[in-house]
């Protein structure tokens, strides 16, 4: 019997930590594969073409979007971002569980596109808690703050749509469910 591969999303909030649960997840599931985005932004230093994304041009981009080669895609501060769909369904085809981490756009377009993929919401154990966290990191202006706030509670207000709900209240204990939910698929 050949074994059937499996999409998983991953979506949630910016600073909920999906970015953290995902690197611990990988480290623990080395058959997972992490599906690469692909942008039209420009790499960073040590950014690795395939690796960390497929840097495209914006009419590279849009002819991938015109012979829906995409499974997911939005603009965001002036650049794309999307997921190819090729490698995706190659890893899919051949029995391996390919795991996402994007926005609730491309979350609700690849429900869309891929029916049985199964979608797990990260969410703060609070509103305050995520600022804390934003805060904490030092990165952001209060306008971006701000921003980013008024978005979680748009995402925030999503996450019934979502087939696995995780609270992420202590990182160990959302890491161990997270774990034992996508073993299980």
């Amino acid at each position: 019997m050949t074994k059937t591969g499996k999409l998983i999303v991953l979506t949630g909030p910016s600073g909920v930590g999906k970015g953290t649960l995902l690197q611990q997840l990988l480290q623990a599931c080395p058959d997972l594969y992490l599906a690469v985005s692909a942008t039209t932004r420009s790499p960073r230093e040590g950014e690795v073409d395939g690796k960390h994304y497929y840097f495209l041009t914006k009419d590279q981009f849009q002819t991938r979007i015109d012979q829906n080669q995409l499974l997911e895609w939005a603009e965001y501060a002036g650049n794309f971002y999307g997921t190819l769909r090729a490698p995706v369904m190659r890893e899919i085809t051949q029995g391996k569980k390919v795991i996402l981490e994007i926005e609730l756009v491309g979350a609700r377009q690849i429900r869309d596109q891929v029916a049985d993929a199964f979608q797990i919401f990260v969410s703060p154990p609070s509103v305050a808690d995520l600022e804390a966290r934003i805060r904490g990191r030092g990165q952001d202006s209060e306008e971006a703050i701000a921003r980013r706030l008024d978005q979680a509670k748009v995402e925030l207000a999503a996450a019934d749509e979502f087939d696995f709900q995780l609270v992420n209240d202590d990182l160990d204990a959302a890491f161990q469910t997270l774990k034992s939910k996508v073993l299980s698929l």
